[in-house]
């Protein structure tokens, strides 16, 4: 999927804090997060917490994934 200048890392649950850190010292990531974790819980899915606290599948996309074209 496009979506230029974005990063998604995959890190060790005991080195995410430190990745972060070194991340946030650059101006381009002064504003990353950890927005997630993966767990045995449901193998082959992604989950989703919602904003009322419920969970829901994330879907794989349907059909083409076009590029943005500006």
């Amino acid at each position: 999927m496009a979506n230029e200048g974005k990063l998604l890392a995959f890190v060790q649950a005991d080195q995410a804090d430190q990745m972060l850190m070194v991340i946030r010292q650059s101006p381009y990531g002064e504003d990353a997060w950890i927005i997630g974790e993966t767990t045995d819980d449901h193998p082959g899915r992604v989950y989703m917490k919602t904003r009322i606290g419920g969970e829901r599948i994330v879907d794989m996309l349907t059909g083409e994934q076009l590029p943005c074209i500006c």
